[in-house]
């Protein structure tokens, strides 16, 4: 996995929209965007469904409360606690209905004005499953094994349609990975 900056062009707008609220890191992987966060002096609570990128995100920033958990359990904070949320490339496992569900209780942990950064699969990303894998609804494919939605911008808005005031829409070409992954990345804040 190569360096992916992507959080610092964002990181004075999360800073100063979550204030002193808590951040709730939704799949942290190994822990870069939960020690990005941290280290601007932000509070963060993450979790990921893998056992071993929780042990990892642990030990790497000891500061942040991280355990492990899937995203369809209960989140570790209440309704309008957040002040910001980041779903880094965490939110493509799931059928259409599930995933507008699970945005929906994003927006419910979020305080009012709070802020949701996110990143999503891009319908163009063909190195990471986009296209030429079984599919099990429009843009939703099992690839190698492993249900993984992708988003075209109409997919993208029509999730973030209701309770949501968008700040920016991007698609970006990132270098996470050896190959290139096209994704897209949403800055939004949570209506009253």
């Amino acid at each position: 996995m190569l360096s992916d900056p992507w959080l610092q062009r964002w990181l004075s707008l999360a800073v100063g929209r979550a204030g002193q609220d808590p951040v709730l890191e939704i799949g942290c992987g190994h822990g870069d965007d939960t020690a990005t966060l941290t280290a601007a002096g932000l509070k963060v609570t993450a979790f990921d469904l893998s056992r071993a990128a929780v042990a990892v995100a642990k030990a790497r920033v000891p500061s942040a409360s991280i355990s492990r958990r899937d995203i369809r359990d209960v989140f570790p904070m209440g309704p309008g606690q957040a002040g910001l949320v980041v779903a880094s490339l965490s939110l493509h496992y799931f059928g259409w209905v599930e995933t507008v569900a699970i945005v929906q209780r994003v927006r419910e942990v979020l305080r009012p004005g709070g802020l949701l950064l996110c990143r999503l699969n891009s319908t163009e990303d063909h190195h990471f499953g986009a296209s030429g894998h079984p599919p099990i609804e429009p843009n939703f494919f099992l690839v190698d094994g492993e249900p993984k939605r992708f988003f075209d911008e109409a997919a993208v808005t029509a999730l973030f349609s209701t309770g949501w005031q968008r700040l920016s829409l991007e698609h970006v070409v990132a270098r996470k990975y050896l190959q290139s992954k096209a994704l897209w990345e949403v800055v939004l804040t949570r209506d009253a």
